[in-house]
């Protein structure tokens, strides 16, 4: 599993036309990939996506993606990780995917002491009700992209703007809001650890 780490702050179309780029050539010994980046501010809607959770965008920009899932926000300060795997050689189903990528989450939230958990019914990581972590994914002919987006000290002021992963009051925290002053960089390094202890078999 390869790690690779995109500019600082990416324009978010740019990244997703690379992920669609990176699963259209693939082929059955393309090694698997975790990309880490930020993103410029931006709404996203995934395919069932319903532009009526979205209740103020102030201006910013809006975009319809091809990811699972509701609404949410990215920006500078929320760290994206993208999943490029292969889940026929993993030998995984989407169920047990999405249950190892948010024990990541949460395995790395205990090492800062916060405990944080799943909940099956709405994908993504919580702390004490407010969501940490959102996922969304795609999967065709077995591989995946997209992935998670964990907040670590953004601005969560346009989670506001928004009803978050279509949930009306849906409150979102941060590392930061949480009182953990990390940087992102120690944050991927200790993502990198993880997911290669959780995907290795």
């Amino acid at each position: 599993m390869q790690f690779i780490h995109l500019c600082s702050l990416q324009d978010y179309q740019t990244s997703w036309q690379q992920m669609q780029n990176f699963v259209n050539q693939r082929q059955e010994n393309t090694g698997d990939e975790i990309w880490f980046c930020e993103h410029h501010p931006v709404f996203t809607l995934g395919q069932a996506g319903k532009t009526e959770h979205i209740l103020n965008a102030h201006d910013i920009p809006i975009v319809q993606s091809d990811r699972g899932g509701q609404v949410t926000y990215h920006g500078p300060g929320f760290l994206m990780v993208y999943v490029l795997l292969d889940l026929n050689r993993l030998k995984l189903n989407t169920r047990e995917l999405v249950r190892r990528l948010e024990q990541v989450i949460i395995n790395l939230l205990k090492s800062y002491d916060i405990e944080a958990y799943a909940d099956c019914s709405a994908p993504g990581v919580y702390v004490n009700g407010e969501k940490i972590a959102s996922l969304g994914l795609r999967i065709r002919k077995g591989y995946t992209y997209h992935g998670i987006c964990l907040n670590v000290n953004g601005d969560l002021t346009p989670f506001s703007y928004i009803n978050p992963c279509g949930i009306t009051g849906q409150v979102m925290t941060s590392l930061a809001k949480l009182g953990c002053n990390v940087e992102l960089e120690t944050v991927k390094q200790q993502l990198t650890t993880l997911f290669t202890s959780n995907f290795t078999f």
